[in-house]
């Protein structure tokens, strides 16, 4: 369930399907609803998740394009090993920000932010 961490940052507690799926939409439906400068940071903490599909890694790169256009960072947390394998074998371990954990998450968020 996503909740607002701040004015500008939002915490999604991921699960896995159909609960996944279910979320993921909800947060590009919240983003594309908002309008651009309104758009909040991610954090998206895997720590329930155990597997993901092509469905939802395709819902990952619409929620990093559009936080893109809107100058605003997402970071992957707490991710498994067999979530960690797939974002590897399908080289988006390269394209995503990943923390350990959802502290760090967001403190990397807030440094970001504060830089730039």
């Amino acid at each position: 369930m996503a909740t607002d961490w701040s004015d500008n940052i939002v915490i999604a507690d991921l699960a896995d399907e159909p609960a996944l799926s279910d979320e993921l939409a909800s947060i590009i439906q919240r983003l594309l609803d908002s309008p651009e400068d309104k758009v909040p940071h991610l954090v998206l903490n895997f720590g329930q998740v155990t597997y993901v599909n092509s469905s939802n890694l395709a819902q990952l790169l619409r929620l990093r394009k559009r936080l893109a256009e809107c100058k605003r960072q997402m970071r992957v947390c707490s991710v498994s090993d067999e979530v960690w394998s797939v974002m590897m074998v399908t080289g988006l371990d390269k394209v995503f920000r990943f923390a350990p954990d959802p502290m760090t998450a967001l403190a990397g968020l807030q440094l970001d932010d504060a830089g730039g």
